[in-house]
């Protein structure tokens, strides 16, 4: 009896034309990563399933892909990285110099319903500085941000910046005592109508004036100039104060980043995670696709603590890469891969000889850099040829039996179909020369 395999429900094959653009993406933002000096980390794909409970509660694992493993281990795939990278640190980087500046590109794994830019299989890449309670750390995590989506061409978005203690001390002058729950309903409000909103507020407790003050809270968004002096206005006390402080110091530091033209406030961002303590962010392009938040982060000075560390501020964010490429694509903004080489080797006929100084030119081609390919599979050279021209290869090196004879070999310009003889070892430079030209 045959088996039909398919792919798991929520994930993908990759084709070679799209790794290619994903690569190009991935590279994009490797370099700015870099640039600012963060350092790549990999962890296990797999984690003791009690680390994410301890981040995020039990009611985390109906979203992981958990299980036990052959040892009765209870382990998870991991649903993101800011976990295992507290654990790694925690485990061996807690004396180390600080700040540490690690960066990543990897898979991750949840079970959700998949839809538009969301897959139970996904790619992000993120970065964590651990270390550092200052707003000049805040401001630096989100110029990379800003600059990272700059790396890969997109120019329409905008990163919106929030804060937790302000929707905390917002949640207390309301008499809220659950003010995660109403963190968790605020993050859900651009993905209900205002009718379902007000409607999940008023459950939640809240009456009609309460409902207002919501309304109004998450309305307050725009430009930091125009914003923050209502932030004044709205919140009275210390802590309040202090955090609206922050907020004028980091959008002064992204100025002279030079990226405050990016920066959107909008104090009705929660973020997802429980575990963010002060400032979070979340970049926004435009689309027609149906896909939101792009990426996003923030800061996470209690986390290291929840994993049995000691006391360290910390902030990072993660952009979601399955989200971000559709957008590229969308825009045009990823150039299409070129899978073909610029050489292909053809030797005319059998003879060992031919078929040995055909590998000879493709091999001293391959270490001079230059891709380059050769028939494997015996055709003639009228259906060669053809393959040739079907993969689009710019160049062919034609090897005969009569020019081997006299120490040469033909390249011919599979566009204008002119041939040239050239000596066998002068191939390389000759072809060279003629890619960069």
């Amino acid at each position: 009896m045959k088996v039909r395999l398919e792919r798991v429900k929520g994930t993908r094959d990759l084709l070679p034309e799209e790794m290619a653009r994903r690569r190009w993406v991935f590279e994009r933002i490797r370099e700015v990563f870099e640039r600012y000096n963060f350092h790549e980390v990999l962890t296990p794909t797999f984690e003791y399933t009690t680390l994410f409970q301890l981040r995020s509660g039990e009611e985390v694992v109906e979203q992981l892909y958990a299980f036990d493993d052959k040892g009765g281990r209870n382990i998870s795939l991991r649903p993101d990285m800011t976990s295992s990278v507290a654990r790694l640190y925690v485990n061996s980087f807690q004396n180390a110099p600080k700040p540490i500046k690690w960066y990543y590109m990897a898979n991750m794994f949840r079970y959700e319903e998949p839809q538009s830019g969301r897959y139970r299989e996904f790619w992000q890449a993120g970065v964590e500085l651990l270390g550092s309670d200052k707003v000049e750390a805040d401001a630096e995590v989100i110029a990379l941000f800003v600059e990272s989506y700059l790396a890969t061409g997109l120019e329409d978005f905008t990163v919106n910046i929030g804060d937790r203690v302000l929707l905390d001390e917002f949640a207390r002058m309301l008499g809220v005592e659950d003010d995660v729950g109403l963190m968790r309903l605020i993050d859900k409000k651009d993905k209900m109508s205002r009718e379902d909103f007000v409607g999940a507020l008023k459950e939640f407790g809240l009456d009609d004036d309460g409902v207002e003050k919501v309304l109004s809270l998450i309305e307050i968004k725009g430009k930091p100039d125009d914003v923050l002096p209502k932030a004044e206005e709205l919140f009275t006390s210390e802590g309040a104060k202090a955090e609206i402080k922050r907020l004028y110091e980091l959008v002064d530091l992204l100025d002279a980043y030079g990226v405050k033209e990016k920066i959107l406030i909008d104090l009705g961002i929660a973020r997802g995670f429980d575990y963010y303590t002060s400032i979070v962010f979340e970049a926004i392009a435009p689309n027609d696709l149906g896909i939101g938040s792009i990426g996003g982060g923030g800061r996470y000075d209690n986390l290291i603590e929840v994993f049995g560390g000691k006391p360290t501020p910390a902030t990072g964010f993660a952009i979601g890469i399955e989200r971000l490429i559709p957008i590229l694509e969308w825009k045009g903004l990823i150039p299409e891969p070129k899978l073909r080489p610029d050489v292909y080797v053809i030797p005319i006929g059998k003879e060992p000889e031919l078929k040995r100084a055909a590998i000879e030119i493709t091999s001293s081609l391959r270490r001079a850099r230059v891709k380059a390919d050769y028939e494997l599979t015996g055709r003639k050279l009228r259906k060669a040829l053809d393959y040739a021209g079907r993969l689009g290869v710019p160049y062919v090196v034609l090897v005969g039996r009569k020019d081997l004879a006299e120490g040469k070999v033909t390249i011919r310009d599979m566009e204008s179909g002119e041939q040239r003889a050239v000596e066998k070892e002068k191939v390389v430079d000759v072809l060279a020369g003629m890619l960069r030209g």
